[in-house]
């Protein structure tokens, strides 16, 4: 960093005006890209902390090209004067004043400041610049030190100055400056003087922690979600009926129902729902069948949902038809504050006669597979209104045969669609869940088409296939 006040070398000569010229313009075009992609990003001013981060970035920038802007016109018009009564405030909003520069001569101990250094400095004009040894006293106690031993550097070692202080302004206003400096040697290669630039960096610094603090405050917030995430599925998964794959139901005498289930959670950045299913051996020799799930989310849906396997399992233990049980169910969660019952579905399965006894509340009926093709089994009748029990869910039945394909699932298996369109998606795997595959084949393949990727939404699938 040459002096321009030093008598041993030659000045620097300015830059052409033509090249800084062209820079300018180019600082300035992108000044203008920047912001009109900040404006466009901007949406509704939301106050995630994702978006917060994104406008302290975009403020950052702008701010910086800014300043970029005003340090290219001071290098296209050349050093400042050494004195200014009254130096020219900076523009508004910048992060940066304008540089100032001094030189302390150390045979003489003479200073002689810019105008703007005063101004950083919050020094009056008219008094005399501040020595070396005099300049410590503007900075805290603790930079002082620090202050020290880069001037100790240049003047013995002939070390450059880079780096930053804080100093106290008149009126307790603390500021960051950030200095660079070296040392002007004389004829015989003393240090006669040093040379230095100064600048107010204290609004970078703050715009720096904005978008620090910001970004920061977002990973702690996806860390914290993941947390949630994680802690969710695992709770859920302790939750739902601890088989995993196969399941043969009776345990006693020829088994009636081969079954698998998969719970499919929802991608790290969406809380977990209350997706849930459950297959049990009743006392009666019936199988009971259910899928549905609870409103809400996060960790607090999953006691609920403990709550709700209690129930459905005591009543159905209890002998309650599936029409009945919802009925009943609905009547219980209806009661109390949480959780809401958003959908369900609830079959009794009858494996002397191979008969299929099932109910709906505003969930997706179950699908048969039988010889390649598949369908939806018909909708029970609408719910009926007793005049003194309440509602009464309506029932339908359906006649099985040996190797038919029972599919039970949530809403949101089939990422983007729901109802007929997601219902037509899954019949549409007839032909590959057909012959003599097992149902975890058939739930492998259903995750394979529709779980691979992130989901926006938890989903689960119980498979049963008729084995006598």
């Amino acid at each position: 960093m040459p002096s321009h006040l030093s008598a041993d070398r030659p000045a620097a000569q300015p830059p052409g005006r033509g090249s800084v010229d062209a820079l300018i313009s180019q600082t300035r075009r992108l000044k203008g890209d920047v912001d009109a992609v900040r404006r466009d990003a901007a949406g509704e001013g939301s106050d995630h902390p994702r978006e917060r981060w994104q406008r302290a970035l975009y403020d950052l920038a702008l701010h910086q090209l800014s300043d970029l802007d005003e340090h290219l016109a001071q290098l296209r018009d050349g050093p400042p004067p050494t004195a200014a009564p009254e130096p020219p405030a900076p523009s508004q909003g910048s992060l940066l004043s304008r540089v100032g520069s001094a030189e302390w001569n150390l045979l003489t101990d003479e200073a002689s400041w810019s105008g703007e250094l005063f101004q950083i400095l919050g020094r009056d004009p008219a008094a005399p610049p501040l020595t070396l040894d005099e300049l410590p006293s503007l900075v805290v106690d603790e930079d002082r030190p620090k202050l020290t031993a880069m001037v100790t550097d240049c003047l013995v070692d002939a070390r450059p100055i880079d780096g930053e202080f804080r100093i106290a302004r008149r009126g307790g206003d603390v500021r960051t400056v950030h200095m660079m400096g070296e040392p002007v040697l004389d004829t015989d290669g003393s240090t006669a003087s040093m040379w230095a630039v100064l600048r107010d960096v204290s609004e970078l610094r703050r715009n720096q922690r904005v978008v620090s603090e910001t970004r920061d405050s977002l990973h702690h917030r996806q860390e914290a979600a993941r947390s949630e995430h994680r802690l969710a599925v695992e709770l859920q998964e302790a939750v739902l009926p601890p088989w995993r794959g196969s399941l043969r139901l009776p345990h006693r005498g020829p088994k009636a129902l081969d079954l698998a289930s998969r719970h499919l959670p929802a991608s790290a950045h969406t809380m977990i729902g209350g997706d849930w299913y459950d297959a049990l051996e009743l006392t009666d020799g019936e199988t009971l069948l259910s899928v549905g799930d609870l409103t809400g989310q996060g960790v607090g849906v999953t006691s609920n949902m403990t709550m709700l396997l209690g129930a459905v399992r005591g009543m159905a233990m209890a002998g309650a038809q599936p029409g009945q049980l919802m009925a009943w169910l609905n009547q219980l969660l209806d009661a109390t504050v949480q959780p809401a019952l958003g959908s369900a579905v609830c079959c009794r399965y009858r494996p002397a006669t191979r008969t299929l006894v099932w109910a709906q509340a505003g969930h997706p009926a179950p699908l048969l597979f039988r010889d390649g093709t598949g369908r939806a089994l018909n909708a029970p009748d609408g719910v009926l209104l007793g005049a003194t029990s309440g509602a009464v869910y309506g029932q339908a039945e359906e006649t099985l045969q040996v190797g038919d394909l029972l599919l039970l699932h949530t809403d949101g298996l089939v990422p983007g669609h729901t109802g007929s369109a997601a219902a037509n998606l899954l019949l549409g795997l007839a032909p590959r869940l057909a012959g003599n595959r097992t149902p975890e084949d058939c739930v492998r393949t259903v995750v394979e088409e529709f779980g691979a990727s992130e989901r926006e939404d938890n989903a689960c699938v119980l498979v049963a296939r008729v084995m006598s």
